[in-house]
């Protein structure tokens, strides 16, 4: 798509096909992101614009594609560079060159992330080195510290003995030696007070001790915060099914349990993919209204997966605004939890966009695709939540399923939308 879009501005407005004439004033990057979809099929299923394009790679590229064509491709030309041009230009046994190209880039694309591993474990084996070092060096100095306070204590206990030992002796020869008791009391007052200060000293060491523990108890307490949210969420889910199920079967009490007198198999429990499947088929967009039914349930749409799939010629920012006004109302009609995902990966700046009320917005980090984030999602939701995910690819259905969650195509959620 790159190649092409440069050679674009090669050709005249009437030698492009009808759907890249609206490109044609672009510059070759934005041609390459908006009209890619229109590059790649006019390449595919129009010979003569293919043709065409040959023509600017071959004045462009010479060498490579005098190679190319001869069937040889240059040991050291980029292996993506090498699968783009024979794809155009479709020599004799172009389709072998492609694969083989993609190969090549698989195996260097391996070896460089072997390189970074390797990099990114040695990095990790210094840092954990370097913490043993400061916590070895901490540990030592604590027991220093813990030393030196446990001979202070002992002094001060040998002080008090000693005191204790001198009132003693003094109160046994008050009659003979009052002067002198009066010189051990004065003293043995004088080590007493040193003795308490030394134990205020210590009562104050051990509030600080004391203070730092319990700080750590409540630094495990918030650490397991998320957890406790995960499993109320999914207790919150398991409660609502059964007084869903009551309701709807209209069980009166009972006091007698006839399970216990006779000899049956339990049926197994029905998960969401059995419940949604009995009666409708998977192009039903009823299907989708019986799955938002369910408890406590949570759809996570692929924003762009469905607007591409469903008026693709719009500006994004209307692709946007057009989907995200049909999930409010499919929100406020369920009353379902819903998450919008969009991929971030190509914008500049934050979008400036105010989510409708009941959708939940979010775009992918940089370096992270919103097929990364939708099973980051779905990991994240507690065991046993119905979960409802709606794309096309095929990648991010398979790994959702194998998540827990269930897949539906986008086509199902637009006939959902067309029909409300």
């Amino acid at each position: 798509m790159a190649l092409t879009g440069e050679a674009l501005g090669g050709l005249t407005v009437n030698e492009l096909p009808a759907p890249l004439r609206q490109y044609a004033r672009f510059t070759p990057q934005r041609r390459t992101k908006f009209g890619a979809n229109a590059m790649a099929a006019s390449l595919e299923g129009d010979g003569a614009f293919r043709e065409r394009i040959a023509e600017q790679l071959r004045e462009r590229l010479p060498e490579l594609t005098e190679a190319l064509t001869s069937g040889t491709p240059p040991p050291a030309a980029d292996p993506v560079d090498v699968a783009a041009v024979a794809y155009v230009l479709r020599p004799v046994d172009w389709h072998k060159l492609v694969a083989a190209a993609g190969e090549e880039a698989q195996r260097a694309q391996a070896e460089q992330a072997g390189e970074e591993a390797q990099r990114e474990l040695a990095r990790l084996r210094s840092e954990l080195a370097a913490a043993r070092t400061a916590v070895r060096t901490e540990t030592e100095r604590g027991r220093g510290e813990l030393e030196a306070v446990r001979k202070e204590l002992e002094s001060t206990q040998r002080k008090l003995r000693s005191a204790q030992s001198d009132v003693k002796r003094g109160e046994a020869e008050t009659r003979k030696l009052r002067s002198d008791l009066e010189a051990l009391r004065s003293s043995a007052a004088a080590e007493r007070t040193s003795a308490d200060s030394e134990s205020r000293r210590l009562r104050a060491r051990l509030a600080e001790a004391e203070s730092a523990l319990e700080a750590g108890r409540r630094a495990a307490r918030e650490g397991r915060s998320v957890e406790d949210m995960r499993v109320r969420l999914l207790l919150d889910t398991v409660l609502d099914a059964a007084q869903g199920l009551r309701r709807e079967l209209a069980l009166p009490p009972t006091t007698s349990r006839p399970a216990e007198t006779v000899d049956a198999v339990e049926p197994g429990s029905m998960t969401p993919r059995d419940i949604a499947a009995r009666a409708l088929s998977e192009t039903d967009p009823e299907l989708l209204d019986q799955l938002l039914s369910l408890p406590q349930s949570h759809l996570v749409v692929d924003g762009y997966n469905v607007t591409k799939t469903g008026y693709p010629t719009m500006p994004l920012d209307k692709q946007r605004l057009r989907l995200l006004g049909g999930l409010a109302g499919l929100a406020a009609q369920s009353g379902a939890e819903v998450t919008c995902v969009f991929d971030g990966a190509e914008l500049a700046a934050p979008v400036l966009l105010a989510p409708p009320r009941g959708v939940r917005v979010l775009f992918s980090k940089p370096g992270q695709t919103a097929d990364e984030l939708i099973r980051r999602l779905v990991r994240a939701e507690p065991e046993g939540r119905p979960v409802v995910v709606v794309s096309s690819d095929r990648e991010v259905a398979d790994g959702c399923a194998a998540a827990g969650a269930r897949p539906v195509a986008s086509t199902l959620l637009l006939r959902r939308l067309g029909r409300t």
